[in-house]
């Protein structure tokens, strides 16, 4: 498929990307037109590309690109290798397929990335599947193990956890002989979770999921809190937080905003508060996260039997129904990653 991610570094190149069409409606969402953008450079790869998740959040300004990062959507995509920059080191060649980490433009026609963010497909995934493995399994991969010291034998309270870090998070947390639990909002998304590999499942808006999560643990807590909510979860997050656990906070769905004595509940268990955000790491973070994913995670991919991971694929769009995919992750119905296909 054609596609391309707008690259860090770049001049102008004849290969056409996506751009807002100069008639599209005020949410920024209407059919894209086509411009110019920027050729491979240095030990940069440029390919077109499939793009993981329509990002809503994006958007609406609320994940604003860092410096030099393309203003086009899409943090992740996936599909064939187009042209090689001059400082390419030979691992890669023209016609390979490939998925990717981007700081942005990911929704575009064609990309150009530094090689070292480049990733194999697993033999038996589609481009498809793929794309929308890099940016929620990144994430997953980099909230429990660099952030979060996941160990065996931890409890791990997954919110989210239909989403596509969630879903990503659950097989990775029992790959790594951890107990994952997961919040979410339907039944349906309970039984994904659980199907997945999630010990116990809490519906937020039936129940209490602290009180839940306290009674699975028989009161000790759970050692580990990946957080996409923030503001209206920290007082049961607080809560249901064992002594010394680990509270890592990747995202403020829930609001920024926080009314009582967080730091005090926090002191009193000892509980350590870890933030992160992907998007805004420098490239040689980035590389190095992609490089241990490669080499400790990605073979998982393609092996048989039930400890093969799966990347959650729940619809995907042709970029002309952009409208539609945005309008359906908003209203929270997907259960895993949206896709974006653009035409060949």
């Amino acid at each position: 498929m054609r596609r391309r991610v707008e690259g860090w570094f770049g001049r102008p190149h004849p290969w056409p990307r996506p751009c807002p069409n100069s008639q599209a409606p005020p949410d920024g969402l209407g059919s894209p037109g086509l411009r110019r953008g920027p050729r491979p450079k240095l030990n940069e790869a440029g390919r077109p590309a499939r793009s993981g998740g329509p990002g809503p959040q994006q958007r609406q300004g609320q994940y604003a690109p860092p410096s030099g990062a393309s203003s086009v959507l899409g943090l992740e995509a996936s599909g064939y290798i187009a042209e090689l920059g001059p400082g390419c080191q030979g691992q890669w060649k023209i016609g390979d397929p490939a998925m990717v980490l981007l700081p942005g433009g990911g929704q575009a026609q064609y990309v150009t990335v530094p090689e070292g963010l480049l990733m194999p497909i697993p033999a038996g995934l589609t481009l498809l599947q793929a794309a929308a493995i890099p940016e929620a399994w990144l994430t997953a991969f980099q909230l429990l193990h660099l952030l979060g010291n996941i160990q065996a034998g931890d409890s791990v309270l997954i919110h989210a956890g239909a989403s596509g870090v969630g879903t990503a998070a659950i097989q990775l947390a029992r790959m790594a002989g951890a107990i994952p639990l997961v919040t979410a909002g339907s039944q349906h998304k309970l039984q994904v979770a659980e199907k997945l590999g999630a010990a116990a499942g809490f519906n937020y808006k039936e129940e209490d999921f602290s009180e839940a999560t306290l009674k699975f643990t028989k009161g000790a807590g759970v050692n580990l809190i990946l957080d996409c909510i923030g503001g209206s979860f920290w007082e049961k997050n607080v809560k249901c937080l064992a002594l010394d656990g680990r509270w890592v906070l990747y995202g403020l769905m829930g609001g920024a905003d926080i009314n009582g004595p967080l730091f005090s509940k926090l002191l009193f268990k000892r509980g350590n508060l870890i933030t992160s955000l992907l998007r805004s790491r420098d490239k040689k973070y980035k590389q190095m996260l992609v490089k241990a994913f490669t080499e400790q995670i990605l073979p998982r991919f393609s092996t048989e039997g039930p400890q093969r991971l799966l990347p959650v694929l729940d619809r995907v769009y042709p970029v002309t129904e952009i409208q539609e995919a945005h309008a359906y992750m908003e209203a929270n119905k997907n259960v895993g990653k949206i896709v974006l296909e653009l035409p060949q």
